[in-house]
């Protein structure tokens, strides 16, 4: 979905943001697996993308979401009990870089309606609870123009590029590295 710069965004009705539990782990890992399907084409290998990746995400996430939670924080966008978008962040991952946005995810038919607006300032509002001092950045894969796009709107510099890689199930790709030195620029654009 592409809108005119400035347009203003419609919220998606009763969407709730909280933070998730191990049981949106099968949840998660469904939307991240079709995320994945979706944006990577080209930088994961085919045969992975088209294989059982579902059973992979579920692993991970599982983990991730299992108490105890230290130094990470998912937030979840739920909307009747479905989750539509999440985003994962881990505190203290680089003593340069700071936190790092491991995943942000919006279920595809519900993008340009503010939600990664509102899970970025979800992630940044956590982050500056936690670790008030630390800064923000994430790596965005070269073929996805659209999260460039969000994250350039957004107020991310793109501070570095390199070849990343190789992924899960193999491949490599462009990265670009995006850095908000002060995360708390984010919670003014979602609200």
């Amino acid at each position: 979905m592409t809108r005119a710069p400035g347009a203003q965004l419609q919220p998606v009705p009763g969407v709730q943001y909280r933070e998730a539990t191990e049981h949106d782990a099968g949840a998660i890992a469904l939307l991240h697996a079709d995320s994945w399907r979706r944006h990577y084409r080209g930088a994961y290998l085919d045969a992975y993308l088209d294989g059982d990746i579902l059973t992979d995400r579920r692993e991970v996430w599982t983990t991730r979401l299992s108490p105890p939670r230290l130094n990470q924080y998912t937030v979840c966008a739920d909307a009747g009990g479905d989750v539509i978008g999440f985003a994962h962040t881990v505190f203290d991952h680089d003593p340069t870089w700071g936190a790092l946005l491991d995943n942000l995810h919006v279920r595809s038919d519900v993008k340009g309606h503010g939600i990664g607006t509102r899970l970025l300032a979800e992630a940044a509002l956590k982050l500056i609870l936690c670790r008030p001092s630390e800064s923000l950045y994430l790596w965005v894969l070269d073929q996805n123009e659209a999260a460039q796009l969000f994250y350039d709107t957004h107020g991310g510099r793109r501070v570095e590029s390199t070849l990343r890689g190789p992924f899960p199930g193999g491949g490599r790709a462009v990265g670009h590295r995006y850095f908000w030195p002060d995360p708390s620029r984010l919670i003014s654009k979602s609200h």
